[in-house]
C-alpha cells in the first residue's frame, strides 16, 4: 500500500442546514440527490460559464467537504460565501485543519465514502483513496511522492484547477461532462444557459488531453505548450505528462 500526504489540494467546508440546496444551486452536478455514501465531481462557474473551481464533493456530517486546488481555496471560500445571503449556511476553509493523504494498492472494504469519527476515506478509482480528516487524527506516515498520486489523477483525465487557470474554461473544454461533473437537467446555476448552450449547439472549439513532455521541458498549469494550455503536469522518468486544452 502507497500513502502520500496531498499538499496541492485545499478543502473547504459547506454546513447548515440549507447546504444542499446551497450548493445545488451553485455547482454543475445535482447534489440534491448525493446520497452519503457517495461522492461527486462539480465545477463552479462565473456568469459567463468558465469554471473558478473544480471539487470533488463529499458528503459530510452536517454538510459537505469540497475538495479543490489550495491556492484557490481562501479566495473561493470568500467568494463562495458572498452567495449565501439568507441561507443558513457557512462556508469555511479547513485546508490549515485538516489533513489529506492518497492512498493506492490498496485493498479497503466499505461504501465509497465511509466516515469514522472525524476520519472519511474516498474511494476514487480501483484500489485508489482518498482519506481527509483532522490532521491530529492521520498522523501515518507516508511512504510516496505526491507526484505519483499527481500522476495518477492526470492519466484518469480529472482536472485540477487552480489560480492559473481559473476563469478559462467552461467545463467541456476540460471534460468536465465526460467524467460525470455536469449534470444538464438539474436547474440553474451560474453560467448554466452558457454550458447548455455549448453542449447543444457544439460550439466547443477546444478540448483537454492526455499529452506527454520529453525531459528538460519544464511546465506549469496555464503555461502554453505546443499549441495549448496545460492545465495539469507530473514528472515522469522520461519527461512529464500533462493534461493541456488544445483546439479541436
Amino acid at each position: 500500500m502507497q500513502r502520500a500526504r496531498l499538499t496541492r489540494y485545499g478543502l473547504l467546508s459547506v454546513t447548515g442546514p440549507d447546504a444542499r440546496g446551497f450548493l445545488h444551486g451553485q455547482l454543475t452536478n445535482d447534489i440534491e440527490n448525493l446520497s452519503a455514501d457517495r461522492w461527486m465531481l462539480a465545477g463552479w462557474c462565473s456568469a459567463k460559464g468558465r469554471l473558478l473551481a473544480t471539487f470533488l464533493v463529499v458528503p459530510s456530517p452536517g454538510g459537505f467537504l469540497l475538495q479543490l486546488a489550495h491556492d484557490l481555496a481562501e479566495p473561493v471560500a470568500k467568494r463562495l460565501g458572498m452567495y449565501v445571503l439568507r441561507s443558513k449556511v457557512k462556508v469555511a476553509d479547513e485546508s490549515e485543519r485538516w489533513a489529506q493523504f492518497g492512498v493506492w494498492d490498496a485493498d479497503l472494504a466499505g461504501p465509497d465514502v465511509a466516515w469514522q469519527g472525524n476520519v472519511v476515506t474516498v474511494r476514487v478509482g480501483e484500489r485508489r483513496f482518498l482519506q481527509l480528516g483532522a490532521a491530529a487524527e492521520l498522523a501515518a506516515p507516508a511512504n510516496a511522492d505526491e507526484v505519483q498520486w499527481t500522476l495518477q489523477e492526470i492519466r484518469a483525465g480529472r482536472p485540477l484547477i487552480t489560480r492559473a487557470t481559473q476563469d478559462q474554461f467552461v467545463p467541456q473544454m476540460v471534460n468536465l461532462e465526460m467524467i460525470g461533473g455536469v449534470d444538464f437537467r438539474k436547474g440553474c446555476y451560474p453560467g448554466q444557459e452558457i454550458v447548455a448552450r455549448a453542449q447543444y449547439r457544439g460550439q466547443v472549439k477546444r478540448r483537454m488531453v492526455h499529452a506527454r513532455a520529453p525531459a528538460g521541458v519544464t511546465l506549469a498549469p496555464g503555461q502554453d505548450y505546443n499549441g495549448g494550455t496545460v492545465v495539469d503536469v507530473a514528472s515522469t522518468e522520461n519527461g512529464a505528462e500533462l493534461l493541456t486544452v488544445v483546439p479541436v
